[in-house]
């Protein structure tokens, strides 16, 4: 992964884990997403995303497949891995 975590907020509390996360890009530009986990599917959805302070409503794939070449899904899968790493955290159905 290109992509630095800056800052993270995680919030395992809710039905769906929620994430919200400050990446800086290979550029030097900043990237924020909100994402959750979801049990029914067992994937990872961006819920907003914003780049460079412009919103992109739930849109994350022009970025993944530009700059990180991998999926939204398995870009968001490395990350939630550092992050549930870091907390300790593990699924309810794992």
């Amino acid at each position: 992964m290109k992509t630095k975590i800056k800052r993270v907020k995680f919030q395992p509390e809710y039905k769906n884990p929620k994430y919200s996360v400050f990446l800086e890009s290979p550029e030097g530009n900043e990237l924020y997403i909100e994402f959750d986990y979801t049990y029914t599917n067992k994937t990872y959805m961006p819920l907003k995303v914003e780049y460079n302070g412009v919103e992109n409503g739930a849109k994350l794939a022009w970025y993944t497949s530009k700059v990180e070449n991998m999926t939204v899904y398995s870009f968001l899968d490395t990350i939630a891995k550092q992050i549930n790493k870091k907390y300790n955290f593990t699924f309810k159905d794992e």
